[in-house]
């Protein structure tokens, strides 16, 4: 089966894949949704539980508004509608962990509605996803079933959790845009403040929806509107990495195609994926609304605030990931890869922001994404435990730009600096490594590199690409600090090149 971004090829013809993702993000704030706990993570079990979170006899939520100034700016930055009134409801179901036997949510009237985002493609290509809506939630609990051969325990820490559930258009029509997408909007909650998007702690995850249909479905379902277009869709919950997500829809869309082919039929059902495997298997049959019998929740009132507030919020935004690449691009000239590289992340773009300032934006570019960065990952380390500052990288290039040292010798010196830490510019002083600009001190060290090498000067005439062979010995000779520039320049006067 060879595949393309928008179709795969069956045994019977070719097929379209649609996606959509439903993001669940924890809310970044010291408090849960309707109670005072602390939403930390990592404290022991059950110890973050207030009466409302074990759903005491009698306990009654209050909104936390922070919460909701935090859902009303993530809004903001999905270039959404922010609807000023909003409803919770009641989601009725029975689980362990959800003590009160139904969860708070909102279903019909969100406090976000329609907004977009633009994703990046391996390629270049830039496209536009759909956001269907955004509301606010409570977390249920959490079981765990592996501390006794026969019973099952209950920590109750994540009951009550904020969430903002995010939930996609179908638009994305590849395992690639569904990565994409769920990597950009990681990328706006971090620059937000409003998730911390730490996967691995369960802050950030997604319910991944993949369905196929036959090649030209997709156009008809834009025409129409009707989901009948797409096929039947399945639901892998709870994916918490962007890896896993591409593999899920890839999985999905294979085993879809291979059940359709054979004459079988897709079941609309929530599955799990197994990491170990890289598949997908059945969890239980999907429910629909109707299901859950939602309704208002009669202890909580209709959440209104006013467009004034809003706009208060959005003042305070900070520059969002798009709005970062394209000044990057525009004012420090750096190319888009680099500029999409840099503000994929806010604390690398913090950090090149600081050794730019007042530098070539390039040549700062280069040495973040290059040196920088690599060392980073062999170290397996994040810029807060970076032995280098970005006002010491930044030190280091300044050195670079008044020819103290030459580009070659800066590597030297940065991993001098990694290693053993201290500033460039002493770094250099006290281990000699100036760079030779000393015309006559050059001239010295070319003028016996040609005497001692006759056959080689014989050869430029006919070869002169052997000029490269007399710079390479110079700059040996010199112990790599003659100013490389200075080296060109008398050898083609020396050799009359």
């Amino acid at each position: 089966m060879t595949k393309s971004r928008k179709l795969l090829q069956g045994a019977t013809g070719d097929w379209e894949v649609v996606v959509g993702l439903e993001v669940h993000a924890q809310v970044s704030s010291n408090a849960k949704l309707f109670s005072g706990a602390s939403a930390e993570y990592g404290a022991g079990p059950n110890e973050n539980v207030s009466l409302v979170d074990a759903a005491m006899p009698g306990m009654l939520p209050v909104i936390n508004k922070y919460c909701v100034e935090q859902a009303i700016r993530t809004g903001l930055g999905l270039n959404a509608k922010i609807n000023t009134w909003s409803r919770f409801d009641r989601k009725n179901y029975f689980y362990p962990d959800l003590p009160q036997g139904y969860q708070i949510s909102q279903f019909k009237d969100p406090i976000v509605g329609e907004g977009e985002i633009e994703i990046e493609l391996e390629d270049g290509e830039t496209i536009t996803i759909g956001i269907e809506r955004l509301h606010l939630e409570q977390d249920a609990g959490k079981s765990v079933h592996d501390l006794s051969p026969r019973d099952s325990h209950v920590d109750l820490n994540r009951s009550g959790v904020a969430l903002m559930e995010i939930v996609s258009k179908p638009d994305m029509r590849s395992a690639e845009e569904g990565a994409a997408y769920f990597s950009k909007l990681r990328t706006i909650v971090r620059y937000l403040g409003t998730c911390d998007g730490n996967m691995e702690q369960g802050s950030m995850r997604a319910d991944v929806n993949v369905s196929v249909c036959p090649a030209g479905n997709y156009e008809k379902f834009r025409q129409t509107g009707d989901f009948k277009y797409l096929g039947t869709r399945t639901e892998t919950k709870n994916v918490n990495s962007i890896r896993f997500t591409r593999q899920v829809i890839d999985y999905e869309a294979r085993r879809q195609i291979e059940v359709l082919e054979a004459g079988g039929v897709i079941d609309q059902e929530t599955r799990l994926f197994d990491v170990a495997t890289g598949e997908t298997r059945i969890m239980r049959s999907k429910e629909d609304a109707h299901d859950y019998r939602y309704f208002p929740d009669p202890d909580l009132l209709p959440l209104e605030f006013s467009q004034e507030w809003v706009d208060e919020i959005r003042k305070k935004l900070p520059e969002l990931p798009d709005a970062k690449k394209h000044r990057f691009i525009k004012e420090l000239g750096l190319s888009p890869y680099d500029a999409a590289v840099l503000a994929m992340d806010r604390e690398k773009a913090d950090f090149f922001e600081k050794v730019a300032e007042g530098r070539d934006g390039k040549i700062a570019a280069n040495w973040v994404t290059g040196d920088f960065f690599g060392a980073l990952n062999k170290a397996g380390l994040d810029i807060a435990g970076s032995p280098v500052s970005a006002a010491q990288l930044g030190g280091l290039i300044d050195l670079i730009r008044d020819g103290t040292i030459s580009g070659k010798i800066a590597k030297q010196v940065f991993e001098i600096m990694w290693q053993e830490g201290g500033e460039a510019a002493a770094i250099v002083e006290a281990k000699g490594l100036k760079q030779v600009t000393d015309t006559g001190a050059i001239e010295k060290i070319v003028d016996e590199i040609i005497a001692a090498n006759p056959k080689q000067v014989a050869m430029i005439a006919e070869k002169p690409k052997t000029m490269g062979w007399f710079v390479g010995q110079v700059m040996k000779a010199s112990g790599g600090k003659a100013n490389p520039q200075a080296v060109n320049e008398i050898l083609k006067k020396k050799l009359g090149v």
